[in-house]
Parts: C-alpha cells; sequence; structure tokens
C-alpha cells in the first residue's frame, strides 16, 4: 500500500487503497434481550425498544431475530485531513492536523444540522477495518497528523467501531479524538473513556425545553457525560447560538458558571448558526455572538467565537496579559507556551501538546 498524501482540509484520495476486507455484520454492545425476539438498547438514553427487524432512532442499530447488531461497523462516508481546530479543539495539540472520519446516522435530530447528509440520509460508504485505519493514520504523521478524529456525524452510535479502532490507535501511539453530542449512557461511556485523548462535547442549548422541541433529547443527559469526561480526558465544549433559541444572555451565564464549576480553564467555543437543513431563520448577528462572549469570560478563563472569519481567536494568559496561542484561522502559532506554562510567568494553562 502506498503512503498517503494529502493537503491541508482536504479529503483522502482512498482509491489506491486495493486491499478489500469485507466485514462480519457486528453484534452490538450494551443491550437487552426479551421477550418475543424484542431488544432493548441501552448504548443511549432514547432505550430504544425494537421488535425483530426494526432499527433503532440512530438508524444504524437493528434487531435481527432478537440479536441487536450494528448496520455501520467500519462503513466509513467521510475521510479528511483536517487541522484540529476545526474540531474545533484550540487547547489540544494546536497547529496540529488530524485525520478524520464519520459514518452516517445520529441519536438527536437537530432540524438546523450542519451534516444532515450523513446524520439524516444513508450516503455511500467504504469499508476500512480498525486495523486498516489505524495503518492509514500512522501514515499521515508525516502530514503532521497526530492521530484520529471520529466526527462530522454523531460517533458515539459508531460505538463498537470507535472502540476497537480507538483501542488499536492507542495501541500505535495515536491520538483518539472524538466529537460528539454527549447523548451516551453512563455505562458504555465509561468504557470508552480510557481509550479517548480528547472531546469536543457539543452542548446545543442550556434549557431542557430546547432539547426537547428541537433534539428529541434531554439536557440532563449530556451534563452528566460533560461532568464525568472532564474528569478523564481533555474536554472542550462548542454551543451553537440561534438567534430567538438559545442566545439570551441569562442562559449563557448559567452555562458557563456550570462549567466554570468544573473547570474554569474548560475552553467554550461559541458559534455563528448559518441557515441549515429545517432551519431558515437568519444568522446569528455578531453583536450576539460578542456580547455572550463577554458574559462566558466573566466565569470562563477560554472563550471564542466560531463560524466568522476574521474573528481574533488567540489565546492569552490569565495571570500576565501574555499572548500565548495566536490564530489566523488555520494558521496557528505557538508564542508563550511551553510545557502547558507561561513562559512569561510560569502559569500553568491546560494545552495537551505545548
Amino acid at each position: 500500500m502506498q503512503g498517503v498524501r494529502c493537503q491541508k482540509d482536504r479529503p483522502l484520495d482512498t482509491g489506491q487503497w486495493k486491499r478489500v476486507i469485507v466485514m462480519p455484520e457486528v453484534e452490538a454492545s450494551f443491550y437487552e434481550k426479551m421477550e418475543e425476539q424484542r431488544v432493548k438498547c441501552w448504548l443511549c438514553p432514547h432505550h430504544c425498544m425494537l421488535k425483530e427487524g426494526q432499527s433503532g432512532l440512530c438508524r444504524v442499530r437493528v434487531n435481527k431475530e432478537g440479536t441487536l447488531f450494528s448496520l455501520n461497523y467500519a462503513e466509513l462516508a467521510s475521510l479528511a485531513l483536517d487541522p484540529i481546530e476545526k474540531k474545533p479543539l484550540y487547547h489540544f495539540f494546536p497547529g496540529s492536523m488530524i485525520l478524520s472520519a464519520g459514518t452516517y446516522g445520529c441519536n438527536l435530530f437537530c432540524p438546523y444540522c450542519q451534516n444532515y447528509s450523513l446524520a439524516h440520509e444513508k450516503p455511500s460508504t467504504r469499508e476500512i477495518s480498525p486495523l486498516l485505519l489505524t495503518e492509514i493514520a500512522r501514515q499521515s504523521i508525516d502530514d503532521g497528523s497526530i492521530g484520529f478524529a471520529f466526527t462530522y456525524n454523531e460517533p458515539t452510535i459508531w460505538y463498537e467501531y470507535v472502540r476497537d479502532a480507538a483501542y488499536s490507535l492507542k495501541e500505535a501511539g495515536l491520538k483518539s479524538v472524538l466529537v460528539t453530542n454527549g447523548y451516551i449512557e453512563r455505562a458504555p461511556l465509561e468504557e470508552l473513556l480510557p481509550l479517548v485523548d480528547a472531546m469536543n462535547i457539543d452542548v446545543k442549548a442550556f434549557n431542557d425545553d430546547f432539547y426537547r422541541k428541537h433534539c428529541k433529547g434531554r439536557l440532563e443527559a449530556v451534563k452528566a457525560t460533560v461532568e464525568r469526561a472532564v474528569e478523564m480526558t481533555h474536554v472542550e465544549i462548542t454551543t451553537l447560538l440561534i438567534p430567538g433559541e438559545n442566545d439570551e444572555p441569562e442562559e449563557i451565564k448559567a452555562l458557563a458558571s456550570w462549567l466554570a464549576g468544573l473547570n474554569p480553564q474548560i475552553p467554550l467555543h461559541l458559534s455563528r448558526y448559518h441557515p441549515a437543513f429545517k432551519f431558515s431563520r437568519e444568522a446569528t448577528p455578531a453583536a450576539t455572538l460578542e456580547r455572550a462572549r463577554e458574559i462566558a469570560r466573566e466565569d470562563l478563563d477560554f472563550v471564542y467565537i466560531g463560524n466568522v472569519l476574521q474573528e481574533e481567536n488567540n489565546t492569552f494568559c490569565q495571570t500576565c496579559g501574555e499572548l500565548l496561542i495566536e490564530r489566523n484561522i488555520y494558521q496557528v502559532e505557538n508564542r508563550g507556551l511551553r510545557e502547558g506554562k507561561c513562559k512569561a510567568c510560569g502559569s500553568s494553562i491546560m494545552v495537551p501538546g505545548t
């Protein structure tokens, strides 16, 4: 197999991989067999009860004659080499690249989804086993990649593959990243966390009505994931601000206060909404994002604005004001950090990879 070469932020050409590996059907983890060939899935808080032949709300776990199977194991719908900042992870190996992939399906139903073609449709896929994925990731090291990110759609519903691939990646000394909505039960989360080096968790709003109305989910389940994950791995949070839905100052304040209670150094990314999928309201005004950042900074050390070109998202030392990391979109330079400490005053900052 030839080495992988690609440009930044471009899809990888998988046509060169001549080895075809047909994966067998994989029995799903975390489910319970019931009477009359029914099963109950325990992977996420939906707890889908499925009759024979039915698939879960995620569309990728199906009951076949009383056994729950994963339909998308090893099926990749998208594969690219991305800047780590695109995940977005600003405080994890800044300036590096990471091989990134997604499959299809999702366990939430956001009507403004940016990746609805993966989340709610069935795209074409290619089978890549966990071992082959690790081999591709190792070849990408020469292009600046630090490992692999499971992203684009919801990776936790790809559970068995993510777990197996993350284990293989760890054995190879590579990093594993999850970009997730955090809608997962505690038991599968506990099994996955030791294999994961960083997570960006999407807290879609800090009110349960939003989750119920727009996502068919519950806020408390996501909060539980965040609270456990910050104890085990590097975590950053993203919230997409949608006008009139989750952008009230009181809600931003509550979100920031909660995160600060876990750790005030948790980076918060406040992203601009643009019309997508079934939502057609106006894009988030820049003034709303700026005001939200000001409010969040009252509690959190590091708050960034996403989806806005030319927005300054530099990182400064909270003790002495020294410029630590300079960012111009995806052009990143470490100016003031050495081994997680400010060069000027010695203050600690949680930035693995510096």
